[in-house]
């Protein structure tokens, strides 16, 4: 009997294309994506993200054009996040039920339905004044306060007919507050997906410029309430929390510097797991890609799909269409 070394079998598994196909254990559809979109209250139209090639931040009309051709694409949802004209300290407008978000939602719903899903962030940083998450009190950031807040912008956004709400502000309490509120008020199907494994990232600064949400007074970053990056075991203590709270997915945030702990959190947990592809993710390869140091659709495929071995079964990047164009 001829001695059969795996390298051998390895390499004819990958000489032909057709086998490699055929062999390939993880794949990317538009149907793993998830489109983060901005929508600024008072734009008549969408005006470009200077730190992100490609991004806008979108009137109500261009966010729909926007949700119909990510629906063409065979993206099956968006993820809204809001900017108004007026911020305050307690981020007022984030939980009023004629804001931004509220009416994205039901001009949404009002031109597709129930052909498109319809997420929104539930956070509190693009509306107030400071730029926290929560009101603060000098350079403490208020956790009960926050979560009050949180859970009346989340039942705004479920009588505006959103489908999943996702609180992405890290605070304690907060998805069991929002669940009590949902459910008191007959949403009980309403889907929270929980930013539950945020970590105090240095990949968010474009985001900040897209989202208006720069610290303008109190802690100049999020490190009370979001995750160390040095730090996993905390990760499972979150998760844990949340899941017991009521969260139906959780969310790890970035994506490619966290794959590890992406990968031993859906193997822990029984529930699916999204990732989010974040800003400087996104940017750091248009840029290299802008300079002729990358090819930009190789890198963003390749990157996607290690989001997705790594445990996503659901991925929110700002590559959603380009990905999708490529991968149809």
């Amino acid at each position: 009997m001829v001695k059969m070394f795996p390298n051998v079998r390895l390499r004819r598994l990958r000489n032909n294309h057709l086998i490699r196909d055929i062999v390939t254990e993880y794949k990317i559809t538009p149907k793993n994506l998830i489109l983060p979109l901005f929508v600024k209250e008072g734009l008549e139209k969408k005006q470009p993200v200077v730190s992100m090639p490609g991004v806008f931040q979108h009137s109500i009309d261009s966010l729909i054009e926007e949700c119909h051709q990510a629906m063409e694409l065979g993206i099956p949802g968006v993820i809204l996040f809001g900017i108004p004209k007026k911020k305050d300290a307690v981020g007022s407008e984030a939980y009023n039920p004629k804001g931004i978000i509220p009416n994205a939602i039901r001009a949404i719903k009002k031109e597709l339905g129930e052909k498109i899903l319809v997420a929104g962030d539930v956070c509190l940083c693009e509306y107030t004044d400071h730029g926290h998450c929560a009101p603060i009190d000098g350079k403490r950031v208020l956790n009960d306060e926050g979560i009050k807040l949180y859970a009346k912008a989340s039942l705004e956004y479920a009588k505006a007919g959103v489908d999943i709400v996702a609180p992405s502000d890290m605070m304690d309490g907060r998805v069991g507050a929002i669940r009590k509120i949902l459910d008191e008020n007959n949403f009980e199907d309403t889907i929270i997906l929980s930013y539950a494994v945020k970590y105090a990232s240095n990949f968010y600064g474009p985001f900040r410029d897209a989202a208006e949400s720069g610290f303008a007074a109190g802690p100049k970053d999020r490190k009370s309430h979001q995750m160390d990056p040095a730090n996993f075991t905390q990760a499972i203590t979150e998760v844990e929390l949340d899941i017991e709270e009521g969260a139906d997915i959780i969310m790890v945030k970035p994506a490619l510097p966290y794959l590890d702990v992406l990968h031993a959190l859906s193997n822990r947990f029984n529930v699916p797991f999204a990732a989010f592809m974040v800003s400087g993710e996104y940017a750091m390869i248009m840029a290299a890609a802008r300079n002729g140091w990358l090819d930009e659709q190789k890198c963003m495929l390749e990157a996607l799909l290690a989001i997705r071995r790594a445990g996503a079964t659901m991925i929110l990047t700002y590559y959603a269409k380009k990905a999708a164009e490529l991968i149809k």
